[in-house]
């Protein structure tokens, strides 16, 4: 079995955005190279009738063109305060391929590095945790659209019979989990260790051993039932499950490859003081007492994050108005529900 690897902050970094996936300095987005299919596949999510699915996937902010001459900061302020640049980001900007990586930066994992000068910028779901876990789960038992070659579609299918993707419908594609502080530098800098977990970690499991996997991704023992806040989080992810599952039968489209990106708060202090804040701002507001807090440059602060869900990889996605939902993607949804169910109880 492939063994998961324990590295520091940066390496786990570098290891997330291998594909490509660039941030902008303040690690609010991400740069993620794309072909014009998917970039066109995220402007089609403003339509006002796809406004309940686009609750679940991650803001679109529009797209940048890669220039190799171009600066990277103009670009990002553009991103970052577009009304200040006097611009959107809509239409084509410039960044360079190099640009700054972040810890809390995450990268859709649809297949490695691509031929292109073309960029979609997204929210990045990670930036409000303080060390986020993060996994990635590929849906669908069918893995190739109608474009693919049939070499392609042979290699794919080889993949699915192999792995969990073609019973349950998906299979784990990556993770990481904070495992704490792992001593200090020589500079007396102290530096955290992520467990990683790389895409043949998850081609290892099958229908009897995949729980496992979501059991290393929530830190529980072997068959044991989910408590304390960790159980507060599946619960919430579950919510979430259901909500994207609405949304999806009611949708006609096919998404090939697709994937669900859970994050949660892995600093148990952190995790448990936005617990706490939000029981503390729900108190606030049944009694008429909300109030915001405002930092030193007069932006409202945010609590701190508890978890998220969202729907990414979009390269071999379309609409197909008359073709019914996309069962193919239900399947691996429905199955992941199951998963998450079964770690409410022991097993």
């Amino acid at each position: 079995m492939s063994q998961p690897a324990n590295v520091d902050s940066d390496q786990a970094d570098e290891h997330l955005n291998s594909d490509g996936v660039l941030s902008d300095p303040s690690g609010a987005v991400v740069i993620k190279p794309c072909s014009q299919a998917e970039a066109d596949f995220y402007h089609s999510t403003a339509d006002p009738k796809h406004a309940h699915f686009a609750m679940f996937i991650p803001t679109f902010m529009g797209t940048l063109e890669l220039n190799s001459k171009s600066e990277l900061a103009a670009a990002t302020t553009a991103i970052m305060n577009p009304t200040e640049a006097g611009q959107a980001i809509t239409d084509s900007q410039h960044a360079i391929p190099n640009a700054p990586v972040v810890e809390k930066a995450w990268a859709p994992s649809n297949g490695g590095k691509i031929k292109t000068d073309l960029a979609i910028v997204l929210e990045n779901i990670a930036a409000p945790f303080k060390k986020p876990n993060i996994l990635d789960v590929k849906l669908g038992a069918r893995l190739w659209d109608e474009k693919a070659p049939p070499d392609k579609r042979a290699k794919l299918d080889k993949v699915a019979e192999e792995t969990t993707s073609k019973p349950l419908g998906f299979r784990i594609a990556g993770m990481r989990t904070w495992q704490g502080a792992a001593g200090t530098e020589s500079n007396g800098v102290s530096k955290d260790t992520y467990k990683l977990y790389d895409k043949h970690y998850g081609r290892t499991l099958s229908v009897e051993t995949v729980r496992q996997g979501f059991e290393d991704y929530f830190l529980l023992e072997r068959g044991a039932a989910a408590t304390g806040a960790v159980r507060k989080v599946i619960k919430r992810f579950l919510e979430d499950l259901a909500g994207l599952e609405y949304a999806l039968e009611h949708e006609e489209s096919r998404m090939y490859s697709a994937s669900l990106l859970f994050v949660y708060e892995g600093d148990k202090g952190a995790l448990e003081d936005a617990l706490v804040g939000e029981r503390d701002e729900s108190t606030n507001g049944l009694n008429g007492n909300e109030t915001h807090e405002e930092d030193d440059d007069g932006d409202e602060e945010h609590a701190p994050a508890v978890q998220g869900l969202k729907l990414i990889d979009f390269a071999h996605a379309e609409w197909t108005p008359g073709q019914g939902r996309d069962e193919n993607l239900l399947h691996g949804l429905r199955s992941t529900i199951k998963i998450l169910e079964g770690l409410l109880k022991s097993s």
